[in-house]
């Protein structure tokens, strides 16, 4: 199964219009013509696509949209690979979609931003223009820093400082996922306290609170390193605003998230009234190691059904708190949220303790499971597959996934051939219905593992063929005991 990988190709300031036959505005190259039209511009955004991918359909209205919104500021550019292999061999696509970012006609680097309109727009305006915007009034500077986003602005002494120069060249690497700006004139920020050369982080005006500083000021010595590791540490502030673009950072941490009516464009005021709430407790835990943010529970709305079974009505108008940890490990706020905030408080204060009991999303466990391929679900899990005594080959499926559908006759055929081993267990379980253990990276369907008797801390993802010989073959190599083929004992 091919997995998605995108890429992107940023050629920076639009020097002349593409044209490409094709529907919309998401223009057409191809191996006649890609290399010659790509190298006239300076950013330009490339899929790589084939039309049977499912993934790739997905993404094409909002890869569309995004090319509209984008039209005269960064072209937006597909390949069909079924039709130009030459291209995207040369510039390794091995799965779809494949996004590159390319300066200057040269690959530059993957995108790795958002599969969205909203965030491919926002990402690539950052991959245009100058690395750093150059502001020369009090009033350029206010303009910049209000913004839905954070803000970076450089405070230098002259246009030859030594240190506007390490800026620019911080600003140009971090570009993809900073707003970075910058002055020559320390009088324009002077309002902020500037009186020497600084670089100063404005966190987003509309999270401005009483429980944090709004701006903060950079004291290291200016390096590509140094800076990415203040704004990785400190951008997101006490409680920042969860969304489908920004998760992944978020997630890095063990994560508290309360969902409510998020809405910062039409109601501001309601939706900071929950956040300082939140914010109030957070104050309380800032040493314990737990991150906190606020998020739109229908941004989240299949993510809190699928992953936590929470329907928005379970809140009320009051928020759904959960926590998940960097680990996979998930807990829920039983209790409603109170405005004094106390209930959220005990939440906490029971995590920390080892008092919450994790929330595991799981089928029922099968009141007979005796056929030849054993059929586990997560609260089996351990019984099952983590059984000391037993070798397991558990294969987690879905499904929808038509290479599930045509292993199934063979895998059900595999577990019959050694149904006769009662040091062998054949499992299979549904990834979609039931939460993975996360020493088990299942990105794909299907993905078999090998979780050895005794050693069931070091699961083996099985990369092998898929007939039935193919894992008879592997078995006799990994199996703590003979294996018994059929009526016969095997001892090769």
């Amino acid at each position: 199964m091919l997995f998605p990988y995108i890429a992107i190709v940023c050629l920076g300031v639009l020097h002349k219009t593409l044209h490409a036959e094709g529907s919309g505005d998401v223009l057409e190259l191809g191996d006649a013509d890609f290399e010659r039209r790509v190298a006239e511009h300076e950013t330009l955004l490339v899929e790589f696509f084939a039309p049977w991918c499912g993934h790739c359909k997905r993404l094409a209205p909002e890869y569309e949209a995004a090319a509209t919104r984008l039209k005269g500021k960064v072209p937006l550019v597909k390949v069909d690979c079924t039709t130009n292999s030459e291209t995207c061999e040369k510039f390794g696509v091995n799965g779809y979609p494949t996004l590159k970012i390319f300066r200057n006609g040269d690959e530059a680097s993957a995108y790795d931003g958002p599969r969205t309109a909203d965030g491919i727009v926002s990402y690539m305006k950052k991959q245009s223009g100058p690395s750093s915007v150059a502001l020369h009034t009090e009033s350029e500077l206010d303009t910049f820093i209000n913004d839905f986003d954070a803000s970076v602005v450089g405070f230098f002494s002259g246009s030859d400082s030594l240190e506007l120069a390490d800026f620019l060249k911080a600003s140009s690497a971090l570009r993809d996922s900073y707003r970075f700006a910058h002055a020559t004139d320390l009088g324009i920020g002077l309002k902020h306290g500037v009186d020497e050369e600084c670089i100063l982080l404005f966190r987003p005006p509309h999270l401005n609170n009483v429980f944090e500083d709004s701006v903060l000021k950079f004291a290291d010595p200016v390096s590509t390193s140094t800076l990415r590791t203040f704004l990785r540490n400190k951008i997101f502030g006490l409680c920042p605003h969860l969304t489908t673009e920004n998760r992944d950072r978020l997630r890095e941490t063990d994560l508290l998230t309360a969902y409510y009516d998020v809405d910062y464009v039409r109601n501001p005021k309601g939706t900071n009234y929950w956040r300082n709430r939140v914010m109030k407790v957070a104050t309380r835990f800032l040493s314990h190691g737990l991150s906190f943010a606020v998020a739109d529970w229908e941004e989240f709305q299949e993510e809190l059904e699928e992953e936590f079974g929470l329907q928005l009505s379970d809140g009320g108008e009051m928020p759904l708190i959960s926590i998940r940890t960097r680990a996979g490990h998930k807990y829920i706020m039983q209790e409603e949220f109170t405005r004094d905030g106390k209930s959220l408080e005990r939440f906490i204060e029971d995590y920390f303790a080892n008092r919450l009991k994790r929330y595991i999303k799981s089928e029922p466990v099968p009141e007979t499971n005796d056929g030849p391929v054993k059929v586990v679900v997560a609260d089996s899990f351990n019984e099952i597959v983590h059984n000391p005594e037993k070798d397991v080959l558990v294969e987690f499926y879905a499904p929808w996934c038509s290479h599930c559908k045509n292993l199934e006759p063979k895998y059900t055929e595999l577990g019959e051939k050694l149904s006769g081993n009662s040091h062998i267990v054949i499992a299979k379980m549904d990834a979609t219905a039931n939460d993975i253990p996360p020493n088990y990276d299942v990105q794909g369907f299907p993905t078999i593992y090998f979780a050895p008797a005794g050693q069931k801390d070091q699961p083996r993802r099985y990369e092998g063929g898929r007939e039935v010989s193919d894992f008879i073959s592997y078995l006799k190599k990994e199996a703590t005991n003979p294996l018994v083929i059929g009526s016969l004992r095997d001892d090769l």
